[in-house]
């Protein structure tokens, strides 16, 4: 076959690890029998990705196959999915779990753009493999790919929401590519009787300026009896940090708001000058919770997670699965609550990996039974979707908030379900068994509901 291939990467992950994984699977790709055409360089900026889309299109290839080399957003996958007719896959790329950075974080791209593509209504093949080793006819041969699962429908059963009345802060509009995290408001309304106020990041950025010295330097002392190491960053960063949580409490105090869903990047760093994660960490323990990336549905699965549990939860990515250890791993930046911590591994501050900023909450998650839930809207329809398993004692496999978890099934039954049904890159955790309560609730909302394990 004729292969037309768009290698995705993003200038913020490790760009020249980056290109090594490339080079291993051109290699593979070019030890095969098919022509392989397009750029054997990372696309790394919009207009780039652009050209060579334009570039696929004229070409009419056979397949076109997206390699997903470092995480980023579903723009640029949807964009190709548009223009070129041709059937598509998308090969993501693993990295080991080494304790350190995530370098690449392929998988929630790979995540992403499975969300993205359902939502337009395009099937596609998938590979998550490190090069030399993807079963390529597999991924190009279209009577080899899984059939979208379609989401599951049920009658609402009578009485009222467990939601009915909450409020959410919508601060800032989702970032671009970034499908599974939009909302409809009259639709979220209807579903769960869940208001939403849309607030600006630069009333947010306003208020946290505006923060006493005094309470900054209280906040800062309590932290620090949770947090150690906050000595070791940037003091006016974590300043700017911790007026970020005192402001979000005036928001709350003066409204009512029952969580938060923030757009935390790349204007927390870039405009403001320092992280939510850690304010999204503290108030996470205190029973708020907080939606990075302005996920509106995320921060209304956590409320709902948190009601059923009576526990914090945390709002997570899945980044890596791996077949052969039958676990997955689930991060975020470092924003978990700080009671999921591990023994071994106590709340310490770090910086973004990415940003390089502070104040972010640092440690392994702790072992023990966990329940994943996510209301979603894969293909245009809203279901839930949950997952069980248990979180291993294993050591930190990222910077961040991490933590190993086997879930209850095979990863070989997971990994599918979780592309096929289309799953947004983003589920709720709570520590304890909850699917029993979460399905009891579901009927309440009129949801059908997937079980990944």
């Amino acid at each position: 076959m004729r292969i037309a291939i768009l290698p995705l990467g993003r200038p913020t992950f490790d760009v020249d690890y980056a290109r090594e994984k490339l080079d291993a699977v051109l290699a593979q790709l070019d030890s095969s029998e098919h022509e392989i055409i397009g750029s054997r360089e990372l696309l790394l900026d919009g207009e780039a990705t652009l050209t060579a889309i334009r570039d696929a299109a004229d070409a009419n290839p056979d397949r076109l196959l997206i390699l997903q080399i470092t995480f980023t957003d579903a723009a640029m996958t949807v964009e190709a999915a548009r223009n070129v007719d041709s059937p598509m896959a998308i090969w993501a790329v693993p990295e080991p779990r080494t304790g350190g950075r995530l370098r690449l974080n392929a998988f929630c791209g790979l995540n992403l753009a499975s969300h993205a593509l359902g939502l337009n209504h395009r099937r596609f093949g998938w590979a998550y493999a490190e090069g030399g080793a993807a079963d390529l006819d597999a991924l190009l041969d279209e009577t080899c790919w899984v059939a979208p699962i379609a989401a599951p429908t049920a009658p609402k059963a009578e009485g009222r929401s467990p939601l009915e009345g909450r409020r959410i802060a919508r601060i800032g509009a989702h970032p671009d590519g970034f499908d599974t995290c939009a909302y409809d408001d009259d639709a979220l309304s209807g579903l769960a009787g869940v208001k939403v106020d849309a607030l600006e990041l630069d009333d947010l950025f306003s208020r946290a300026k505006e923060q006493p010295a005094h309470e900054v330097a209280a906040l800062d002392e309590t932290a620090r009896y949770a947090i150690g190491g906050m000595d070791d960053v940037d003091a006016g960063e974590l300043d700017k940090s911790l007026r970020l949580k005192l402001a979000l409490d005036s928001l709350r105090e003066e409204n009512g708001y029952d969580a938060f869903a923030i757009r935390c990047w790349p204007e927390t760093f870039t405009e403001y000058g320092g992280a939510v994660c850690g304010p999204v960490s503290l108030l996470g323990e205190a029973r708020v919770p907080c939606a990075c990336e302005a996920d509106v549905y995320g921060a209304v699965t956590q409320l709902l997670l948190q009601k059923v549990a009576e526990a914090p939860v945390f709002l997570t990515d899945i980044v890596d699965m791996d077949e052969a250890d039958d676990t997955g791993v689930v991060w975020h930046c470092g924003q978990a609550p700080l009671s999921m911590a591990a023994e071994e591994t106590p709340p310490s501050a770090t910086i973004h990996t990415n940003r390089k900023m502070p104040l972010l909450a640092q440690f392994a998650l702790k072992p023990g039974r966990v329940t994943f839930v996510r209301i979603s809207q894969a293909f245009g329809e809203t279901s839930m979707v949950l997952a069980s398993g248990e979180m291993l004692e294993r050591p930190m496999a990222y910077t961040g908030t991490s933590g190993v978890v086997r879930f209850d099934k095979p990863i070989t039954d997971v990994l599918p379900s979780m592309i096929g049904c289309g799953l947004e890159h983003h589920m709720a955790l709570a520590y304890g068994d909850h699917a029993d309560a979460l399905e009891a609730a579901a009927k309440t909302l009129g949801l059908g509901v997937t079980r990944l394990a």
